[in-house]
């Protein structure tokens, strides 16, 4: 089998898994609202068009109605008088401007003629074929998508047929050149993914790609800092686009912001362009381009690019990261921007730990959990730089005490908090120094007792100096953390919950349950149980992406929602907010109980 068809196979296959994706696109996604077929009955609403609107302007002249299902589905029925486009008949070979000229006059474009592309509904054949025409010059203004589809069309009662529609006059229409404004490239999805304030990466499949269940090609996962948007989100249960203020309610949540440059994929470059015509079309996002070649060109690269499968791993660090960046060749050149920050208890502390580390007691964070400015003290007093990255060791990954320390950190609006996965004694098997203060006591103590020829014993590594107190400058993230206003269960608590920086949340408020059992006095509202146990390992290690997400939908999480993260032991709800976060739910907070 050639590598063409091989690839149009793996593209045939990404289509059918994208619709086999019932269960998430259902149970996760948002109720329909149905207005979208109700608000375009007058007239276009953009490049959506209704069936109503269309019934009342099929057959006029200047109007040319193009079939993108595909060929079979063509065949099987189609809209009197639609010419049927099959994109995947042309492969994924880049075309000069000559030959997309010719396929656009092939299927009868000429200038001045309002073009409507349709498939069955809910799909992104349409949107995959108006791409093609506006990337290929024909303007906007002559380009729409058929609301809904085949299946709005026969829901308004359309007439199909099964007959062959007469091969269009040629068309006259003029390719100039390619628009590959529209367009993105290597080099710049290389950039935009690692500048997320000026740009934003939109994944458009599904959860089982995106976490790692499934792959197009021969790794799974997704491009590093992708926001996952399913193509499938932006549809109404009747097949309809979602309305413009809900897409940009749910790119609100999704922290897609209309100043950045939006740069949609996906597998091979299709279901994207169901993102980049929502955004750009419905929603009127400005600077929306599509990286048409997606993971089948990031995949192939030489190089090796990277591909995540959880949505923020930085979050977990190991100890040959640790051993570079924050040991002593990085510290002594000034290029150490981290803090150690040991929580286990003191004396476990003197018997060995990372050179470079700072013992606070995970007591000290249990004690001033509702009194940051007093942790601030504390993490001063020993050392702790609030513009470093602060990475939390303990016991063994993220334990109770790891996880608390980490929620904690990053609510004083530490610059970056992540979690040593590692423990002591695995630093030390692969060969890294332990510096073991409590041991060159010892040493130094029997070595001033012998004579001043008897050698004294070795430490793993030298005790580090006592850490040189600092001002923590704390700048507290208040929408982390919620206290209890009113009790459990009260409406005054739940709604204490629902707050955000004094703004409701945009979506639906869901407490998620995180302690081993589920609590016997639940906060009003929707509750799910997702016990701690359920996510992460007895070695502090969180589960692989994918059974995370199966986790998420066993338990009833949705997909939108504001998460309140709640347990009788806060240090529960801590692990399950590291969880989310590591998972890249935007909208996680904790309720202090």
């Amino acid at each position: 089998m050639s590598f063409i068809h091989r690839v149009l196979g793996q593209l045939r296959l990404g289509l059918g898994l994208a619709f086999v994706a019932a269960f998430a696109a259902t149970a996760m996604a948002q109720p329909a609202t149905g207005a979208s077929a109700t608000a375009a009955a007058d007239g276009p609403r953009g490049n959506l068009v209704s069936a109503a609107w269309l019934q009342r302007n099929l057959g006029q002249g200047d109007l040319l109605l193009l079939d993108a299902s595909g060929t079979q589905a063509f065949l099987a029925q189609h809209i009197p008088g639609a010419v049927g486009v099959d994109l995947y008949r042309f492969g994924p070979r880049e075309a000069s401007a000559a030959e997309v000229e010719r396929r656009v006059q092939s299927w009868g474009v000429s200038p001045g003629r309002r073009i409507v592309v349709y498939d069955q509904g809910g799909s992104m054949m349409a949107t995959w074929l108006f791409f093609e025409l506006l990337h290929a010059g024909v303007p906007a203004g002559d380009l729409f998508v058929l609301d809904g589809g085949l299946h709005q069309w026969r829901a308004a009662g359309g007439a199909v047929t099964k007959e062959a529609t007469p091969a269009p006059a040629r068309g006259s229409f003029r390719v100039a050149g390619l628009q590959e404004a529209l367009r993105t490239r290597l080099p710049e999805m290389l950039v935009a993914s690692g500048d997320r304030r000026n740009h934003v990466l939109v994944e458009a499949l599904e959860p089982s790609q995106h976490f790692g269940e499934a792959a197009f090609f021969d790794r799974p996962g997704h491009i590093p800092h992708a926001v996952m948007l399913p193509h499938g989100d932006l549809y109404n249960a009747d097949k309809t686009f979602k309305s413009a203020d809900e897409i940009r309610r749910m790119l609100g949540y999704l922290g897609v912001k209309p100043e950045q440059q939006v740069h949609s994929y996906c597998g091979g470059g299709v279901a994207a362009t169901v993102p980049f015509f929502a955004l750009r079309f419905i929603a009127g996002y400005p600077r929306v381009r599509l990286y048409k070649e997606s993971q089948l060109e990031w995949l192939q690269d030489e190089r090796g690019l990277p591909f995540w499968t959880y949505g923020a791993p930085y979050l977990m660090r190991e100890t040959r990261w640790l051993n570079t960046w924050g040991g002593k060749m990085m510290r002594m050149f000034g290029g150490a921007q981290i803090s150690v920050i040991d929580v286990r208890a003191a004396e476990e502390f003197r018997r060995g730990h990372l050179p470079f580390a700072v013992n606070v007691p995970a007591e000290v964070f249990r004690a001033h959990l509702r009194e940051p400015a007093r942790l601030a003290e504390a993490l001063g007093r020993a050392g702790v730089k609030a513009t470093d990255e602060a990475v939390v060791v303990s016991e063994s990954g993220l334990d109770a005490n790891a996880a608390l320390a980490w929620l904690l950190l990053e609510s004083l609006g530490q610059k970056k908090v992540s979690v040593f996965m590692d423990s002591i004694d695995r630093w030390a098997e692969l060969g890294f120094e332990v510096a073991r203060p409590a041991v060159v006591a010892a040493a130094a103590s029997a070595a001033s007792a012998a004579s001043a020829a008897s050698a004294a014993p070795k430490a793993s590594a030298p005790a580090p100096a006592a850490p040189r107190p600092v001002s923590y400058a704390a700048e507290p993230r208040k929408e982390m953390l919620v206290a209890d206003a009113g009790g459990a269960g009260s409406e005054a608590g739940a709604a204490a919950a629902a707050v955000v920086a004094g703004t409701p949340a945009p979506y639906p408020r869901v407490f998620v349950a995180s302690g081993r059992q589920a609590p016997t006095k639940p906060p009003a509202g929707k509750v799910v149980h997702l016990p701690v146990t359920e996510v992460v390992q007895a070695n502090g290690a969180p589960k692989a992406a994918k059974d995370l997400w199966k986790a998420f939908v066993k338990a009833g999480v949705p997909r939108y929602a504001e998460i309140v993260l709640f347990a009788d032991d806060p240090a529960d709800a801590a692990a399950n907010h590291f969880i989310f976060k590591l998972m890249g739910f935007p909208d996680v907070k904790v309720w202090l109980r």
